[in-house]
């Protein structure tokens, strides 16, 4: 099972919504807060071609892109696939 890491912050509705979308499915999930954390999300956003919204979710080392790709990926039954792969 490949970890699932999101990287979001505190007001956030669309970061709220990958987690509840991957709670539902029973996926854990590490979850880092960005808020206060400037550094890394520029880091971050460096690492993933200019990437700077949030929620940015990875599954193990494989950046799935933010809510709207992870929505996308579920709705395809891709979702599972890359979790357990």
């Amino acid at each position: 099972m490949q970890e699932i890491t999101i990287y979001s912050t505190k007001i956030c509705p669309y970061c709220d919504a990958a987690k509840r979308l991957l709670t539902q499915k029973g996926y854990a999930f590490k979850d880092v807060d960005l808020s206060n954390n400037s550094d890394l999300r520029m880091k971050l956003a460096a690492e993933q071609n200019g990437w700077r919204t949030v929620p940015m979710i990875f599954i193990g080392t494989n950046f799935v892109g933010g809510f709207t790709e992870l929505a996308a990926l579920d709705k395809k039954g891709d979702l599972e696939k890359q979790v357990k792969s």
